[in-house]
């Protein structure tokens, strides 16, 4: 028994264990032309959200028709270590529990790190699932796996062996949360709101000030010097003088450079070297001290005097009263920030000078520009964001990769000694060991005599390498799997990390193998709510995936999320578009029933059957050339809408209703069996958009073997079709529409046979009468070369089509209306023309506004000739 309506929950459930279980999703080397997609991994212990709804359904979009065309599909899952989120929240955990992870050895704190990771790792893997994502599960992939990290410490040797990895005193971003640095595209800038503190600095050995503006006047306790222009009249007189800093009363130098805007503020700048990067650029050439006055949670060293132990932001408070007390505070304006943020902690950066490891970015970034913007090898969707990708990477600066925190790759550099340079790089301690003996010309050195550097590498120079590194690419790069699946095809991920992933993939991808990692990069848009909204916890716009899947079926969220998603475009969600997805379901299960239920018998075919085959064959192959052209374009919403109307418009709405067999009558066998196989078709294009339902109705419609199952059947196969036949069935839409129309407006039951007389002006074709004298109940049909006089009538193009009276209408009201309804046009028409007839309205108004009225005008006069026709034909 088929079920009254389809059984969402059931059928997912059902059939995701069968595809497992028949291992459908699990991809071998073999003879077939390979299909790759690597999942952008998401944080070991995230949990599903509408963003990787939308950009995973696409993928499993892919990788499914992938299947279906008989690709050996191949997506490959896994989890990111997401260093800085996921060690947060450990240390957090620890806190709790009234551990410090000071107090733990680094061996200690990553044990329970990876407790962590078991314990709510994996989860979103097992919420794809639900969505009915296709993965190859047992390619399950972890980047902190030992065979991930092996690789990634295999690539930073290889790079400092090249001479682009170096270990360097820099100004950082510094996220005093985290306490780790971040790279350039880790921080988020923000307008923020704050203030502008005018501060007065006296000169050494005069009551003479100088007033010097800034945001930040808890850094005047770090300052070394002010500068001023030397062509800067004002200040000519302050050559070779001294300054005092307030509060801590340093005796600092007034230096003189022309990095000063003259025109800026007072022209005077107060220099802090060891907190902003300018101002260490200004240091280093004039030789000023360097007074790094916070500590690396962000509170005050001992450089900040009494202030000592407190926090930046308290201290700013702080420091404005006794700045106004001293008399040193001049004035305090509102100011609006540009402040840097970081993009995990949301904690603003402290610019931060520090030793850290860096990869030089100039050369490697060559082949990665040509790839996209050049050669055209790798193709960006849409190609808009080429000029986002060129502005970043001719802009490029080398990337900061060393993260001060335990989870994560280890640096493989080991000291042995106490110098900066006393150093080397290697994959392993004893591969160290042997370079450290032979740069120190020391044999007695022990292993225990090297110490490996406590940093972490950032998570992105894991993850840079996942293409390469889930197929063993990096550690054995001629291995069968590597030279099989690798470069990729698709990649499917959000332009926010086009930079921090898509863009270093590619790099690693020509540095290490020569090749590009993929041909082609579809970037989603970010998920909004209906009001444009960013969806957030905060906001409370952000719906529960696994609610909308329970409460929508994952078929239904799938269409819903499609439907509304064109590459790179920001989607308006809305939760009705799911409903629109539950209801497309039902529809297609409906059609599937009724078609099921009739009683088939072997009887001749109708012509109206026959024909009605004809079309659907034609329009199917139509339709099918259109989704090919949209999938190679990577508009995915455009292939499902043209499956969409496919199905619901030509195989619903009219296929069906022309095949339908009479009240308590049989269908024709040789028809039924074309409604089966034109049923088998749409559900094989149906299937990667929904997978549960076509696949519940697919083993339905007859018994079959696991090597039958609708994923693993074959994409429909286009052939030529004749487009004269699609564009006559769509004239002869037009004619029942129009009886349809006359019935409607008349009152003239279905279930009354009318005869319909056609004057064949336009000589269109006659194949489809029999469809229509079944979908219009017409009991004759007769072509005619003279208007019909007493029938009601209607045109489509130039053809014109009459309905005898009868008695079925009362002539006398029928004419009184149309009488009625013409004066009340021509009534308008006269007040457009006498707008059309003012110079003055002609002259001044808009050339929009004049050609909607000619328009108007236009459309009166046809309906009165159409109006004026109907009444000739009743009289």
């Amino acid at each position: 028994m088929i079920p009254a309506q389809f059984e969402a929950k059931q059928a997912e459930k059902k059939w995701y264990d069968y595809w497992m279980e028949h291992k459908y999703f699990h991809s071998t080397p073999d003879h077939r032309t390979p299909y790759t997609i690597v999942i952008p991994p998401p944080n070991v212990t995230g949990v599903l959200h509408m963003g990787h709804m939308l950009n995973n359904t696409i993928q499993d979009v892919l990788i499914r028709r992938a299947r279906l065309k008989g690709f050996n599909a191949c997506w490959v899952p896994g989890t990111d270590h997401a260093s800085i989120a996921t060690e947060a929240k450990v240390v957090a955990k620890l806190k709790s529990e009234g551990i410090n992870k000071s107090d733990l050895t680094r061996e200690e704190f990553l044990k329970h790190a990876f407790d962590w990771t078991e314990k709510y790792g994996g989860t979103i893997l097992e919420q794809l699932k639900q969505l009915g994502c296709s993965c190859d599960w047992d390619r399950t992939k972890f980047t902190m796996d030992d065979d991930m990290s092996a690789s990634v410490i295999k690539s930073f040797v290889d790079l400092y062996n090249k001479g682009l990895i170096y270990r360097g005193y820099r100004m950082v971003n510094w996220d005093p949360e985290a306490k780790t640095t971040l790279s350039d595209e880790e921080v988020i800038y923000e307008e923020r709101q704050g203030k502008l503190y005018h501060l007065k600095y006296q000169i050494e050995g005069s009551e003479e000030f100088v007033t010097i503006a800034t945001t930040r006047p808890e850094t005047i306790l770090g300052d070394t010097a002010i500068c001023i222009h030397p062509e800067d009249e004002r200040y000519f007189h302050l050559k070779g003088k001294k300054a005092i800093v307030p509060i801590c009363n340093r005796v600092i130098p007034i230096i003189f450079d022309e990095y000063v805007d003259m025109e800026f503020g007072t022209g005077c700048l107060k220099v802090t070297p060891a907190h902003d990067v300018n101002d260490k650029t200004l240091g280093d050439k004039h030789g000023l001290e360097i007074i790094d006055i916070f500590n690396e949670d962000a509170t005050l060293n001992s450089f900040g005097l009494h202030y000592e132990g407190q926090d930046r932001f308290e201290v700013r408070n702080a420091i404005e009263k006794e700045l106004e007390s001293i008399g040193a505070l001049s004035k305090v304006e509102n100011h609006v920030n540009n402040v840097g943020t970081s993009e995990r902690t949301k904690a603003v950066i402290e610019p931060r000078l520090s030793d850290q490891w860096f990869l030089k970015m100039d050369e490697l970034v060559k082949p990665a520009i040509k790839a996209v913007l050049e050669s055209d090898e790798i193709k960006l969707h849409p190609s808009r964001f080429n000029n986002t990708y060129a502005h970043w990477l001719n802009n490029i600066r080398d990337w900061n990769i060393s993260r001060q925190l335990w989870w994560g790759q280890q640096i493989p550099a080991y000291y042995y000694g106490d110098g900066k340079e006393d150093f080397v790089v290697a994959e392993n301690i004893e591969d160290a060991l042997v370079l450290a003996k032979e740069k120190t010309s020391n044999a007695n050195l022990k292993a225990v005599d090297l110490r490996q550097d406590p940093d972490a590498l950032d998570t992105w120079f894991s993850s840079w390498l996942w293409p390469i590194s889930v197929f063993g690419g990096m550690m054995d790069p001629d291995n069968k799997e590597f030279k099989y699946y690798y470069p990729t095809n698709d990649l499917v991920t959000g332009p926010d990390i086009l930079f921090f992933w898509v863009a270093r993939m590619i790099i690693a991808g020509y540095e290490y193998t020569g090749e590009k990692p993929f041909s082609n990069v579809y970037l989603t848009g970010l998920v909004r709510d209906k009001q444009g909204r960013k969806m957030s916890k905060s906001l409370g716009n952000s719906p529960e995936p696994l609610g909308l899947i329970e409460k929508f079926g994952a078929d239904g969220v799938r269409v819903g999320l499609l439907l509304s998603s064109s590459a790179g475009n920001d989607i308006l969600f809305d939760e009705e578009l799911c409903n629109q997805g539950k209801g497309f379901a039902n529809k297609i299960w409906n059609a599937f029933r009724l078609i099921k239920g009739w009683e088939v018998a072997d009887i001749t075919q109708p012509t109206s059957s026959k024909a009605a085959i004809e079309w659907y064959e034609a329009k199917l192959q139509k339709v099918l050339v259109e989704i090919e052209d949209n999938f190679e374009k990577y508009r995915i919403s455009d292939a499902l809408m043209a499956i969409y109307k496919l199905v619901w418009d030509d195989f619903c709405s009219w296929f069906l209703e022309i095949i339908k067999p009479g009240y308590q009558q049989p269908i024709d066998r040789t028809t039924f069996n074309k409604a089966i196989e034109m049923l088998e078709a749409n559900l094989k294009l149906l299937h990667p958009f929904m997978p549960f339902l076509t696949e519940e109705i697919w083993q339905y419609i007859a018994k079959r073997t696991p090597e039958e199952a609708l994923i693993i059947a074959s994409w429909p196969e286009i052939k030529p079709f004749d487009e004269k036949i699609i564009a006559d069935f769509d004239f002869a839409t037009e004619v029942i529409s129009g009886i349809r129309t006359i019935r409607k407006d008349k009152n003239i039951a279905f279930k009354e046979a009318i005869e319909l007389k056609v004057m064949n002006n336009e000589k269109a074709s006659t194949h489809f009468d029999s469809i229509i004298m079944k979908l219009g109940n017409i009991v004759d049909l007769t072509y005619v070369t003279e208007k019909v006089n007493g029938a009601l009538s209607y045109r489509v193009k130039s053809n014109e089509y009459f309905i005898p009276v009868g008695g079925n209408v009362d002539l006398d009201a029928e004419i009184a209306k149309l009488n009625e309804e013409l004066n009340y046009i021509k009534g308008f028409l006269r007040s457009v023309q006498g707008k059309l007839a003012n110079e003055k309205f002609v002259n001044g108004a808009p050339e929009q506004v004049i050609a909607n009225e000619r328009k108007k005008e236009a459309d009166a006069l046809a309906k009165i000739a159409t109006l004026e026709q109907s009444l000739a034909s009743l009289q």
